[in-house]
């Protein structure tokens, strides 16, 4: 799946390529280096590589010594790298560096990676502000290096799904968008991401929101303006139970839920259109399985059970919508064909930076309790 660029063009942006780093006749596999080795490089990000035709998975950059023997038992082949500073001495050897280390790491660390002649992905949230991430893919521009995003929600089996239903004009004309990413956690842990600092990255709008704002952004467009409620119900300095209300450009509202205190789970999506809702509960199962260890080239990836599937049409009558078959793989694929054959990047940087926009709108929100409009260029 790939952006929708007629829902993009008030933003005026173009399709990102870079040059070829092989050609059609090369059959040389690209070298991959993945930074961190916590759950985004362990269940996100190594073993999506490690399954990409195209792509080897030659080095895991990580000081942890359990990670490092974690790393050298499922990954024989790849090198045990204890820092970043000695993995920019490897010019030459490897192709792509992977960012998936705390939030306030990531501009530093991808800025590096770029500036050492590596393509670059980034877990999100790519920044921690929208102007050093525009600052950073300008830079990566210049340096002619491809710089992505890694926003796997839009390969989820049920984003597709109404992704398609939308396209096709199932519902009628959308006004409201429902999302949700709730979970029952009470108590909050000892880590950066539950006892941090936002400022530094820590809370659900910085841990979930990029995912919620970034499939309401590619199914309904750029958003004028927000209203947010961030609150910490467990007593941490970061946000655990927030509330987004997008208005988009086009007229749809978004109403986006996250959580870590929701004992009962609400529907993942509630869709309403003029014509037809859709909702659906649960979520893809792509993520569960990467974390039982399995490998993402199954030949069952992604196809979720009936029992996952979502419905659509109204009270009266409805019926249930097969699931389309998720594919995290796809992003490392355009990856892979970006990076070595010129092709667009699979998640364009203006719409990242576009998210980052709506996250520093809604922080304004919440301290004002204020309807602010979204700055955006």
């Amino acid at each position: 799946m790939v952006s929708a660029a007629g829902r993009w063009q008030a933003l005026r942006c173009p399709i990102t390529t870079v040059e070829p780093m092989t050609s059609a006749n090369d059959e040389r596999e690209l070298q991959v280096a993945v930074i961190g080795y916590g759950k985004g490089g362990e269940v996100f990000h190594a073993p999506l590589v490690d399954a990409t035709p195209g792509l080897r998975l030659a080095a895991v950059v990580t000081g942890n010594p359990e990670r490092q023997e974690a790393v050298r038992k499922r990954y024989p082949g790849a090198e045990v790298i204890p820092s970043a500073d000695e993995l920019w001495k490897r010019t030459g050897d490897i192709d792509i560096a992977v960012v998936t280390t705390p939030n306030e790491t990531h501009v530093p660390l991808a800025r590096a990676a770029v500036n050492a002649g590596f393509a670059a992905v980034v877990d999100k949230p790519f920044a921690l502000g929208a102007d050093e991430a525009r600052e950073l893919a300008e830079e990566a521009r210049q340096l002619g290096q491809a710089l992505t995003v890694y926003q796997n929600r839009r390969w989820d089996a049920d984003f597709l799904t109404l992704w398609k239903l939308v396209d096709d004009g199932a519902l009628g004309r959308v006004h409201r968008f429902e999302s949700r990413f709730e979970r029952w956690r009470p108590e909050a842990k000892s880590t950066w991401r539950d006892s941090g600092s936002p400022d530094a990255g820590a809370g659900v709008l910085w841990d979930l929101g990029p995912h919620l704002i970034d499939q309401a952004v590619n199914l309904f467009g750029p958003v004028e303006s927000v209203y947010a409620e961030l609150d910490a119900r467990r007593g941490a300095a970061a946000d655990d139970d927030s509330f987004l209300a997008l208005t988009h450009s086009g007229g749809v509202r978004s109403h986006l839920w996250m959580s870590a205190v929701a004992a009962q789970l609400g529907p993942r999506f509630r869709v309403l259109g003029d014509e037809a809702a859709f909702t659906v509960h649960g979520l893809d199962s792509q993520e569960q399985r990467l974390e039982a260890g399995e490998r993402p080239d199954a030949p069952d990836w992604g196809v979720e059970p009936e029992s996952a599937w979502g419905r659509l049409g109204t009270d009266r009558e409805s019926r249930t919508v097969r699931s389309e078959r998720g594919d995290y793989p796809a992003f490392y694929q355009a990856v892979r064909d970006s990076v070595g054959e010129g092709e667009p990047l699979p998640v364009e940087l203006h719409e990242v930076v576009h998210g980052l926009e709506v996250i520093e709108a809604a922080r304004r929100s919440a301290r004002s309790g204020q309807v602010v409009a979204v700055a955006s260029t």
